[in-house]
């Protein structure tokens, strides 16, 4: 008898449809999210969440929602005001998608770049740069590539450059230099990367990328252009490297001699 009501409860179960995901009336939300209905319905006619999805009268909301209300909060709780994170919301949600960013195209050769992505909530992406977390700068780091957007959360393209950006922050250099600062440099190194290629294109693939414009390269013409790149990824980061170094010494040497000339002059 128990098994004959076990067999049939799980029949049941089966013919009953499961939501993907999980989802919330109004005041379950505000629970869930520790607030008011009344801050809710206010958030929501701000626009600073999504619409429900409404099945008749019913406002449905889900996962996404409460993430967002998190997200607000915590905002919240760091200092920003509400027309602020309106403004950073807004930003969050033109931004690119995390496969445009980290996708990339079909390629004979992998990828130079060694680079770690990093996920990061909103809210620890404004624990990085405090204060400096506006719409303005998270604009500027989408626009650069730095940062993509996945559901809910950010994803910065490099540890190393998220590491460097937050120490430069920190250090006094405000968020908006660091990033006009990143597109000078991002411009400087497609300068260099277009000499580089452009070498080995004229002078060590130019018979094989002449023959191949109009069609597929062979099998050996393929490995040829792969061996050959492979050897240009160590020597090109090599003279990137020591060129920047030295290029520092030098600029450094100038900036502390300039300084103990001006100090030199004033003494006198």
């Amino acid at each position: 008898m128990a098994a004959n009501e076990n067999e049939k409860a799980i029949a049941d179960e089966d013919t009953v449809e499961r939501p993907k995901t999980r989802e919330f009336r109004m005041p379950e939300l505000a629970k869930e999210a520790g607030i008011t209905v009344r801050t809710l319905r206010f958030y929501r006619e701000r626009k600073l969440i999504p619409a429900p999805r409404r099945e008749g009268r019913i406002a449905w909301y889900n996962e996404h929602h409460l993430a967002r209300l998190r997200t607000i909060g915590a905002l919240l709780e760091r200092g920003h005001t509400l027309g602020g994170i309106a403004e950073l919301l807004a930003a969050f949600e033109s931004g690119r998608d995390v496969g445009e960013l980290l996708g990339l195209e079909d390629s004979i050769v992998t990828p130079w770049s060694e680079e770690t992505p990093v996920r990061l909530t909103p809210e620890e992406l404004a624990d990085h740069f405090s204060e400096d977390i506006s719409a303005e700068n998270l604009a500027a780091s989408l626009d650069l590539g730095y940062l993509a957007v996945d559901g809910d959360e950010f994803v910065h393209i490099s540890r190393r450059l998220l590491d460097a950006s937050t120490d430069l922050v920190d250090k006094g250099i405000p968020l908006a230099a660091v990033l006009e600062a990143a597109r000078k440099v991002r411009a400087h190194a497609d300068a260099l990367a277009d000499i580089f290629t452009t070498l080995v294109r004229t002078h060590v693939l130019a018979d094989v990328l002449d023959r191949t414009a109009d069609e597929p390269p062979t099998a050996e013409e393929a490995e040829r252009i792969v061996q050959t790149i492979e050897k240009l990824r160590p020597l090109s980061k090599g003279v990137v490297e020591a060129e920047l170094s030295m290029a520092m010494d030098r600029r450094v040497r100038r900036e502390i001699d300039a300084w103990m000339r001006e100090r030199e002059c004033g003494d006198d």
